[in-house]
């Protein structure tokens, strides 16, 4: 299953976007990332079975764990795309709310763009490798 990253605004090449890339670089599963501009541009056609997962506040804060069960039964269910938005600084509308299979938050703070992007890299990589069995996530 392929792990989607579509994001507002462009990371550079600053360090951020090399620690995005260090995470992604770590995940066994396909992944991709596509950059749009703030606002406008257009997203890439959807997978023909896939699911959407948007980064926003008003979302299920989920435990490690538990992204790694939801991606671990969207990929045994034949699922090809996982794809996660992250939106520009106003976030999403209640129309983008309301078809997303999934809306994620990391928590009630506020957080930069990039470091969203960073942090939804190393939480990829976690959870691909809590199934994978890798030692790198430590529970409790």
């Amino acid at each position: 299953m392929l792990l989607h990253i579509v994001a507002r605004g462009r990371i550079g090449r600053g360090s951020e976007a090399e620690l995005v890339e260090r995470y992604l670089k770590r995940i066994a599963w396909p992944t991709k990332v596509t950059e749009l501009p703030d606002a406008g541009g257009k997203e890439p056609a959807p997978a023909e079975r896939g699911v959407t997962i948007l980064l926003d506040e008003t979302g299920e804060t989920l435990s490690s764990v538990e992204l790694a069960r939801k991606l671990e039964r969207w990929r045994d269910d034949g699922v090809r795309e996982a794809r996660f938005l992250i939106g520009a600084a106003d976030g999403f509308d209640d129309t983008a709310r309301g078809s997303a299979d999934l809306l994620l938050s990391f928590g009630r703070a506020t957080w930069p763009h990039l470091l969203a992007r960073a942090m939804l890299a190393e939480q990829l990589f976690r959870a691909t490798s809590i199934l994978a069995n890798h030692p790198y996530h430590r529970e409790g």
